[in-house]
């Protein structure tokens, strides 16, 4: 199979024999309003979106459509407005961010003169007849008029693409030399992009642009330009168009039994050349059934994996299922069917969601609370609703008392997903995934760990415990160095929540194991469990099953530098600590006997760690 690893070209896709999942049966649904925008998180196959509509309704390309389209579901029964239009698109993420705000300009008037003169070569080429264009390089706004005057001589009407609207402003914002003077300066008042947008809407308005189709990240920048264009229909919350950018459960499942069928019939053939001539038949008829039963093992595995890492996405009400993240599943499925085995590292850095987003975030009033909360809690977040309209001004209000604003934040950059409602209406959130909640992970150990020296002793600490099974130098570690961070910035959030996030920042490792905060067991939650990828099963780690216990100073009745003197003997005498470590080992034992259950050949290392305030922690193994 060919995976379209980082190919957003449609036409190449669906003419090359390249793997496509087909949502051309969406474009009916599209056409149903004039000026839209639609939302998704980065490489999330937008850009393959706008190249599909480009191939479809692009006049000089009918006579391709039958090539392009005929295999597919709108090729059977297209509709009426198929290659009818002339195509002009823009690309915002290709307009550089430095330099100050004339030099933005310059950047952004470059590139739309640069598409505008493109259009005009490539339409010119396929035979059509344009009046003259005047190109105006310091000035790109008049070169579009000059353009729409053009056009308005001839039948054919432009249908208007632009990709990764926000990109460039969001990176000024956002990215590392953010700058909201500068952010300003696009979007409010006369900024350029407002002005820009004005003119779209003047010229939409005008049918100059009779249709226009927007991609971004978030509804921001478009919120901010206000009046500039506040024509376009937001389709993101279109339950039919949840998966027009994602791949359904059983598409990737349909991918992964090819390629496990293509690695079997290789692994037979090599056991086949190795084989006597005289034994042939016989061992391969015993290979064909051993490996029919391994296939269906290693389909259904590989499928987990995807899922634990991948899948979680729902981003409409009335959707269905959930969705996986198209880009990753093709780096998956390219490494897959390159070696026969899965990738090393489920998340290519290459196609990480921006940290810079959760770091804005952290930087934000009540941001940081909000992101060490979703790092440390399985359950959903609960929020009245997502706002669909809000801009920088409304998120870095400090007198904002709830995070709805940045909740629906982190909603349209992917790292939240709809987890469904509750019995009082309200909104459930959640982190989708394994790939972001490691994004959460992280983003925590820096903000409580910002010295680099830190963050290495704390992953030889953590290394004890997955290699050795010792975790006493994590606890030495959490109870010297991560307690101090707490009790100077954030005693308040004293509690068992705050304890295993100390633990599980530290011994985060999703590249060996499937990491799981509170995962259910036989309806009971277990604290934190990291069990090894079923690919990784070779190396000589444990599987590791935690459960904390927290006691309170007040509980105690005792104060800090009075916990600081006990010895540890003095701290396993005492009565609250003996049932706390007693409670706890009941609870690993019987969710250790429910893992091995579920899990075959553990090598299981079970303990239970108790906090006495942020002062002291002491552990007991469990065997």
């Amino acid at each position: 199979m060919k995976f379209p690893y980082g190919i957003s070209d449609f036409k190449k896709i669906n003419t090359k024999g390249y793997f496509y999942c087909d949502r051309t049966d969406k474009i009916p649904v599209l056409e149903q309003s004039d000026s839209q925008l639609f939302i998704r998180p980065r490489r999330f196959g937008k850009s393959l979106v706008l190249s599909m509509l480009e191939n479809y309704y692009d006049v000089a390309r009918a006579d391709e459509f039958d090539q392009i389209f005929g295999h597919l579901a709108i090729g059977k029964n297209p509709t009426r407005l198929r290659n009818s239009y002339f195509i002009l698109r823009w690309d915002f993420s290709c307009v550089d961010t430095t330099g100050n705000v004339r030099d933005l300009k310059k950047s952004l008037f470059n590139h739309l003169n640069a598409r505008i003169e493109d259009f005009i070569m490539y339409y010119t080429h396929k035979g059509y007849e344009l009046p003259p264009v005047k190109i105006n390089h310091e000035d790109a706004l008049y070169s579009m008029e000059s353009l729409l005057t053009s056009v308005k001589t001839t039948p054919y009407p432009i249908y208007l693409l632009i990709d990764e609207y926000d990109n460039f402003a969001n990176t000024i914002m956002m990215g590392v030399h953010r700058d909201k003077t500068r952010y300003d300066a696009l979007v409010h008042d006369e900024g350029i992009l407002r002005t820009l947008f004005k003119a779209i809407k003047s010229s939409t308005s005008a049918s100059s642009f009779d249709r226009v189709f927007i991609t971004g990240v978030s509804p921001v920048v478009l919120s901010d330009i206000t009046s500039g264009y506040n024509i376009a229909e937001n389709i993101y919350f279109h339950h039919r168009l949840n998966d027009l950018c994602g791949f359904r459960q059983e598409e990737v499942r349909g991918v992964i039994e090819k390629i496990v069928d293509a690695c079997n019939q290789d692994n037979q053939a090599d056991q086949g050349d190795q084989a006597n001539q005289g034994d042939q038949a016989n061992q391969g008829g015993q290979a064909n059934q051993g490996g029919q039963a391994k296939g269906t093992a290693r389909i259904e595995e590989a499928l987990e994996l995807m899922k634990t890492y991948y899948n979680g996405y729902r981003f409409a009400f009335g959707s269905g299922d959930y969705i996986y993240n198209p880009t990753l599943c093709l780096y998956f499925f390219k490494q897959f069917q390159e070696m026969c085995a899965y990738p090393r590292e489920m998340l290519d850095d290459n196609l990480a969601t921006d940290e810079s987003k959760l770091e804005y975030i952290a930087q934000i009033p009540m941001g940081r609370e909000l992101i060490v909360d979703l790092a440390q809690k399985a359950d959903a977040l609960v929020v009245p609703k997502i706002s669909k309209c809000f801009g920088i001004k409304e998120m870095l209000d400090e007198r904002s008392k709830n995070n709805t604003f940045l909740v629906s934040f982190l909603y349209f950059f992917g790292v939240l997903t709809l987890a469904g409602e509750n019995e009082e209406g309200e909104i459930l959130m959640k982190v989708p995934n394994l790939v972001m909640q490691a994004l959460y992970v992280e983003r925590v150990q820096r903000m409580l760990l910002p010295e680099p020296a830190d963050r290495d002793d704390g992953y030889f600490a953590a290394k004890q415990v997955y290699q050795k099974g010792n975790i006493e130098p994590l606890c030495e570690f959490v109870e010297k160095r991560f307690f101090t961070v707490f009790k100077n910035r954030d005693y308040r959030w004293a509690n068992e929540l705050t304890l295993k996030t100390a633990f599980l920042t530290l011994l985060y490792n999703d590249i060996m194991f499937i990491m799981d905060s509170e995962p259910e067991i036989r309806r009971r939650f277990a604290d934190l469990t990291m069990i090894i990828r079923p690919d990784k099963r070779h190396f000589k780690l444990f599987d590791v099953l935690i459960e904390f216990k927290f006691l309170s100073l007040k509980s105690l009745n005792l104060t800090g530098d009075g916990v600081r003197q006990l010895s540890e003997k003095e701290i396993f005498d005492m009565p609250q600590v003996k049932e706390a470590l007693k409670e706890g080992q009941e609870q690993v034992v019987a969710y250790g006997e429910s893992l091995q259950e579920k899990y075959d050949n553990l090598r299981l290392q079970k303990f239970v760690v108790a906090s006495l305030g942020f002062e002291r922690v002491c552990f007991r193994r469990i065997s």
